[in-house]
């Protein structure tokens, strides 16, 4: 655990030393709430589907964008090397690189605190719904995050993880579409293929129903491409 907490910490400031995590943060915050309040002010509801159904797609760009330097620029760097020679496990080092993604996709997700207080002054809204959603945000930006970590560690370039991080993501997240499924005859592959989309298990928890299916979907999204992360560190280690 000392190790994970090291690796966090490393990680975490290193999002800060640079003037890259402000832009993240002000670009993520002017985008979606922009985005929300144009559609909020034509519907007139006090309520957050509208903000919480435009996540799924602001993850798409955003998380391979915060995650692409990762393991890319320790490959460019030649530090991936060095890190792997500290007495540290590979799987405490994804740990603590996914931790450190995940703390800063919190704090990002904590500023939009402005948005349910600003719903609150101009309406009544159920805090009960938005409170869940905002649950499943971090979930959901979980499994992207740990998607994002595993591309990063199969290439140097920034560039190309990011692409990938975005194409990986969107093929898991548009496979359980119906637009996909209606072109699938077998209904075995109809059910697998809807469960395994990324963006179907949100659609519950953008409601605010808190489905303990779609917790273990993220979990189990989160713990798969994480271990492919550790095979990953642990292959190039034996090269």
């Amino acid at each position: 655990m000392q190790n994970i907490s090291a690796i966090f910490k490393k990680e975490f400031k290193a999002y800060f030393l640079s003037p890259i995590a402000y832009v993240y943060i002000t670009v993520y915050l002017v985008v979606t709430n922009f985005l929300f309040f144009q559609g909020f002010f034509l519907i007139n509801q006090a309520d957050m589907r509208g903000y919480f159904g435009l996540l799924p797609w602001v993850f798409l760009f955003f998380i391979p964008a915060v995650t692409m330097r990762s393991w890319a620029e320790e490959k460019k760097l030649k530090t991936m090397e060095l890190l792997l020679t500290w007495p540290v496990r590979d799987v405490e080092v994804v740990v603590g690189k996914f931790l450190a993604s995940f703390a800063f996709l919190a704090i990002i997700i904590v500023l939009s605190v402005t948005i349910p207080v600003t719903i609150a002054i101009l309406g009544n809204p159920d805090f009960g719904p938005i409170i869940g959603s905002y649950l499943g945000s971090l979930l959901m930006g979980g499994a992207y995050i740990a998607i994002g970590l595993w591309v990063s560690s199969l290439t140097e370039n920034q560039i190309v993880a990011f692409i990938l991080g975005v194409v990986v993501t969107f093929v898991l997240f548009i496979i359980g579409n119906p637009f996909v499924t209606m072109a699938i005859k077998q209904p075995l592959l109809v059910s697998l293929f809807s469960y395994l989309g990324l963006g179907n298990h949100f659609e519950s928890i953008g409601r605010g129903v808190m489905d303990s299916r779609d917790i273990v979907y993220y979990l189990s999204v989160i713990g798969f491409f994480l271990f492919l992360n550790v095979r990953s560190i642990e292959s190039r280690k034996w090269e």
